[in-house]
């Protein structure tokens, strides 16, 4: 698949899945505009990453869950680059925090980050597209847990399935505008969301011996999960098999 002449939005995209998505879809000949929060270097050393693959990267500092910046961070894409094709919602964060001990500080937070940044990312760059007239394509990065309850973890659980009608219902309005909406659903990969899973021996050890493949995903196995034209109003799920595993009998 060539993405040549096409433009992607990454959000979130200077580490972890973001970047491996960033680097995928320069691989593929893509311009990309990469949305950041924090770490501008991370940025920059992503952009040099991107031109030595022949393609072209600005950085933007945008609040995904804004949506005066998301407007802004739109704007400037097509402002440097003429059009946007290719809107990924991958902005994310978790509270590791059941529903007991959730704060409404926290809840707010997870649901602004996660959903709220997907819904309009996704509503903007619709109207982006219809504008523009040639269709488009918008990926919003869920999880296996859209369907699959991780106890302990209750507000991402929630957000990541508002996601997965988020991302049905728009799949299925935007379809008569040629605009495809997929979400990729990662199980356990290793970035830095998992760093206290990844740090701690004991406890990765467990969770590879619950993946079937018997190790995380590496963001870039994520990353190159969505190519078809024929995907729509529906999730496709990367997570090595950990969603069917069974202790059996």
């Amino acid at each position: 698949m060539s993405l040549r002449g096409k433009v992607a939005i990454v959000t979130g995209g200077n580490s972890g899945i973001g970047q491996a998505i960033v680097l995928e879809l320069a691989r593929l000949g893509a311009k990309i505009v990469i949305d950041y929060v924090c770490h501008p270097e991370a940025t920059e050393a992503l952009e040099q990453q991107v031109a030595k693959l022949g393609d072209r990267s600005i950085g933007v500092e945008a609040d995904a869950s804004s949506l005066a910046d998301l407007q802004m961070l739109i704007d400037k894409g097509v402002s440097a680059f003429g059009q946007l094709d290719i809107m990924v919602n991958n902005a994310g964060v978790e509270t590791r925090t059941s529903i007991l001990d959730t704060t409404e500080d926290q809840y707010d937070r997870v649901m602004a980050i996660n959903l709220k940044s997907a819904f309009f990312g996704t509503q903007i760059a619709a109207k982006q597209m219809i504008k523009q007239g040639n269709g488009g394509r918008i990926i919003n990065i869920t999880s296996v847990h859209e369907d699959w309850p991780m106890p302990g973890n209750t507000a991402y659980c929630l957000s990541k399935g508002g996601m997965r009608m988020l991302t049905r219902t728009a799949g299925v309005e935007l379809a008569r505008h040629n605009i495809l909406v997929v979400g990729v659903g990662p199980g356990a990969v290793a970035t830095p969301i998992n760093l206290a899973t990844t740090n701690d021996p004991a406890k990765l050890a467990r969770l590879d011996a619950a993946i079937p493949l018997g190790r995380m995903a590496r963001p870039e196995e994520i990353a190159s999960v969505v190519g078809s034209s024929y995907l729509t109003a529906t999730t496709i799920f990367a997570d090595g098999g950990i969603m069917q595993s069974s202790v059996g009998l």
